[in-house]
């Protein structure tokens, strides 16, 4: 109901989440930066004021606004994309920001927001049902358009983080063939880096075999099974190809390192050795605050930004990271339980939306950090430094708690 007040209806459980976050995340940045001369933790709790008149216009707009205009919003946010191209300011080879004086401002985390919205705003359509290929191919459309931008500046982390929606699509609805295709090309990939290919196709072989002739009479189909052993095997002599022809140095470098196949602890590894030592290193309770020996001797790079989760286990320890982990998983959940009670398609697929980008860009940070995934460039949520970063994560929660605080709720 439009006269519902939103102080009332809006979900304060997942308000306080978000401030719990936002108030950590700010004293780790503020350890992390305290010996620096440009001004760090200042710069980021003047992003952090800024959020309390952003928040209040997103509350303040009806929550209709944002399915009507999806289209709209989504389409500016593709031509802010494309205006990097031309109008981009370059930092650190990567063409993703604008400048305006000494402020930077970088689309691609507001366009996650508004490819939500687009997303949403297309699945809510009652006639859409993905289990036809054209509405599958739209559906991915939307979410790839933003990924096409994003990739030449080049961004892989930022693209990365839009693979999130293929879980939102499943479900909507996608066949879970996608889903498992998509695993198992990650799997093959990674087993014939590893192995050789003629032992990944054997182990293939043997999983087909048993599929065949232990799954149910539908799966006893040998020549779907033959077709598939023939495109599995393509995919295994292709691997090599792709890895040294298509990757660039530097990823192939971050690959062979987290398989082990390289060491090289001065070089591309630093960054992760020196994450472990400082998580390592904070035991179960950490060295307490501002006493992180590795984050005051500056031994982790870019620990206030996409490493920030290195001070929290250096100095808060296993303890205080599990809290933080928690609290985001508690955000997670909560989310979830707000998307599955709303009373509309669109409120409900954008929730899942929110959720998913949340999850990809807190369990690749984390992975990333403690060695278990390849460095690219993932921020974790409301906790590392970024006016773009910050602004557009409370963006994205705080367009769905309007939502939700806007519907009539007879629970």
């Amino acid at each position: 109901m439009k006269n519902q007040s939103v102080k009332n209806n809006i979900d304060w459980i997942s308000v306080f989440i978000y401030i719990a976050l936002v108030t950590l995340g700010w004293l780790n940045i503020y350890s992390s930066s305290l010996l620096s001369t440009d001004g760090t933790y200042q710069k980021q709790l003047i992003f952090i004021c800024c959020t309390i008149p952003l928040i209040f216009v997103v509350l303040f707009v009806d929550g209709k606004f944002y399915e009507k205009y999806a289209s709209i919003i989504f389409g500016v946010s593709l031509l802010s994309l494309a205006g990097l191209f031309l109008f981009g300011k370059t930092i650190a080879g990567q063409r993703c920001w604008y400048a305006i004086g000494s402020f930077t401002l970088q689309p691609s985390e507001f366009a996650k927001a508004a490819t939500s919205l687009a997303l949403a705003k297309y699945l809510s359509d009652t006639q859409i049902n993905l289990k036809e290929t054209n509405r599958q191919i739209q559906a991915l459309a939307i979410m790839l358009l933003p990924v096409i931008l994003i990739l030449p500046q080049p961004d892989p982390g930022s693209a990365l983080i839009y693979s999130a929606f293929i879980l939102v699509l499943y479900r909507e609805g996608l066949p879970s063939w996608y889903v498992w295709t998509a695993f198992i090309t990650i799997v093959l990939f990674v087993l014939t880096l590893v192995l050789e290919p003629y032992a990944v196709i054997a182990m293939a072989f043997v999983v087909l075999a048993i599929i065949h002739f232990k799954g149910r009479v539908v799966d006893r189909n040998i020549i779907l099974s033959g077709i598939l052993l023939v495109l599995i095997s393509g995919f295994v002599f292709s691997v090599d190809y792709v890895f040294d022809n298509v990757f660039k140095q530097h990823h192939r470098d971050r690959f062979n390192i987290l398989l082990g196949k390289t060491v090289d602890m001065k070089g591309i590894g630093y960054n992760t050795n020196q994450s472990e030592i400082a998580i390592g290193s904070g035991g179960w309770l950490g060295k307490g605050f501002l006493e992180g020996t590795q984050t005051k001797g500056g031994f982790v790079p870019e620990q206030h930004t996409d490493y920030i989760f290195t001070t929290v286990g250096e100095e808060w320890g296993f303890v205080g990271s599990l809290v933080v982990i928690l609290l985001f998983t508690g955000l997670l959940l909560r989310i979830i339980y707000l998307a599955e009670r709303q009373k509309t398609k669109f409120s409900r697929v954008y929730g899942y939306c929110v959720a998913a980008i949340l999850f990809i860009h807190f369990f690749v940070n984390i992975a990333m950090v403690i060695g278990i995934f390849p460095t690219i460039g993932v921020p974790l949520p409301f906790f590392s430094y970024g006016g773009s970063g910050l602004w557009g994560f409370t963006i994205l929660l705080f367009i769905f708690l309007k939502m939700d605080a806007n519907k009539v709720n007879e629970w």
